[in-house]
């Protein structure tokens, strides 16, 4: 995988195929059970409307939230990461009210033959989607890990976010940690 070259983009919303491919691959990963609070039933279950409306809102064209793939030479999408844009004072999906708008990164999933490659998968996608970010106006971007996910930990922090001291319990976990990447304007 360190000969491909991958484009990283928005998807488009015609796309929604291979969304549910790439999210039902996703699901099927070994530690799946501690990024995603879906189940792979649950995700194959869904009709396509919903897919091609999951496309739709996360489009090159959409503002509440957006989806970045790496596509690679071979049209294989090699990993995703979607930003789902909380508007300040407007309740998150935790029901929280921030009071500055910010990006919140989910569904960050890069197939285990392009993970630790030289070729830079999940470092382009984080790039662009913290570019995206800024070029939408958000002040921060935070994501959430799992305490027992290290390895997705130890890329994030270098990667450049940082701990906020916040966590999130989720059920049956002891929780999750929110890291953030403060976006500073020059």
């Amino acid at each position: 995988m360190n000969s491909h070259a991958f484009v990283i983009r928005s998807i488009r919303s015609d796309e929604w195929r291979q969304v549910k491919e790439l999210r039902l691959d996703a699901l099927r990963d070994s530690v799946a059970h501690l990024a995603f609070l879906e189940t792979y039933e649950d995700a194959v279950s869904k009709s396509d409307g919903f897919w091609q409306e999951r496309a739709s809102g996360a489009a090159v064209d959409a503002t509440g939230r957006q989806q970045i793939v790496a596509v690679g030479e071979d049209g294989v999408w090699a990993g995703s990461v979607t930003v789902l844009v909380e508007e300040a004072g407007v309740p998150d999906v935790f029901g929280e009210v921030s009071e500055r708008s910010q990006g919140h990164l989910v569904g960050v999933y890069v197939r285990p033959e392009y993970r630790g490659s030289r070729a830079g998968v999940t470092r382009g996608l984080f790039d662009a989607v913290l570019a995206w970010s800024w070029k939408a106006g958000l002040e921060r971007v935070r994501l959430f890990v799992h305490e027992k996910n290290g390895r997705a930990e130890a890329f994030y922090r270098k990667a450049g976010f940082l701990p906020t001291g916040e966590t999130t319990p989720m059920p049956g976990d002891t929780g999750e940690l929110e890291l953030e990447f403060v976006i500073t304007r020059g």
